[in-house]
């Protein structure tokens, strides 16, 4: 992420939603964070990325934990989307109360997989939320009723496709009313398909890609680091998103080995 682009990077107040900056054709930055850090937000939100993905499935789901990390996003003028667990409209109803962006729905293996999920984020008669405005997303009840349905309709459902059945039925998902993006999940694939080689995970990662945008739907991709994102965006994705752990790990491992550290003056 360049300073220029950080500079650019809309203000807090009244910024485009997510989905708003979607529809006008920008591609968007996030930080996958599964380790409980407000700075780590924070600095995401200062480096000028655009949205920050808090991991409620493979991390913590602590309410009072995830409304600091939302309060420091706010600070810093930078969206979060949550990922729930498999079918937990209670979790998505609390994250959402709370201000996320939107959510990431992991396991979705069909189109009604998907209505679910969808039902999940928004009001009737989209959706099963249940109504309060007293919440965070409400102002703590100083917006109308009005007002914050229509500010509702702005939040972001991505569905995760993770199994080779919902390869083959990720044209339907993403066509689903009320679906924004497609997330596949190249190690949950993996694990369901036994493992293959590299070169079949691809292959059904871009098969449900090409389903995805044909459906005129939006395609978030999990990138290693930099040359990743820069491989997603040849392939079209327009959510991209880097995996903040193994970024970290990476640069440990470069700053414990560096190049210029002979073998022999390795620790033993």
């Amino acid at each position: 992420m360049t300073a220029a682009r950080a500079d650019r990077r809309p203000a807090l107040a009244g910024r485009p939603s997510l989905k708003a900056r979607l529809a006008t054709g920008e591609r968007l930055y996030g930080a996958l964070l599964r380790l409980p850090s407000e700075t780590l937000v924070e600095m995401a939100g200062v480096a000028g990325l655009d949205y920050v993905v808090i991991d409620c499935e493979h991390g913590p789901a602590d309410m009072t934990v995830l409304q600091h990390h939302m309060t420091a996003a706010a600070a810093r003028g930078i969206d979060v989307l949550v990922r729930v667990g498999t079918s937990e409209p209670a979790l998505a109803l609390r994250c959402l109360d709370l201000g996320a962006a939107g959510l990431i729905h992991p396991h979705v293996d069909s189109a009604r997989d998907a209505r679910r999920a969808v039902e999940a984020v928004h009001y009737p008669p989209l959706g099963t939320r249940g109504f309060a405005t007293y919440s965070r997303a409400g102002r703590f009840g100083t917006v109308s009723a009005a007002e914050h349905v229509a500010a509702s309709r702005d939040a972001l459902v991505v569905a995760m496709i993770e199994t080779d059945k919902a390869v083959a039925a990720a044209g339907e998902i993403a066509a689903s009313e009320g679906v924004d993006a497609v997330l596949v999940g190249p190690a949950d694939l993996a694990a369901d398909c036994a493992f293959p080689g590299p070169d079949v995970i691809d292959g059904l990662v871009a098969s449900a890609h090409r389903a995805t945008h044909a459906a005129g739907r939006a395609v978030m991709t999990i990138v290693p680091g930099v040359e990743g994102a820069r491989e997603a965006e040849r392939a079209g994705a327009e959510l991209v998103l880097y995996n903040t752990t193994q970024v970290l790990m990476d640069t440990f491992r470069s700053l414990a080995a560096p190049a210029s550290r002979g073998e022999g003056d390795r620790p033993s």
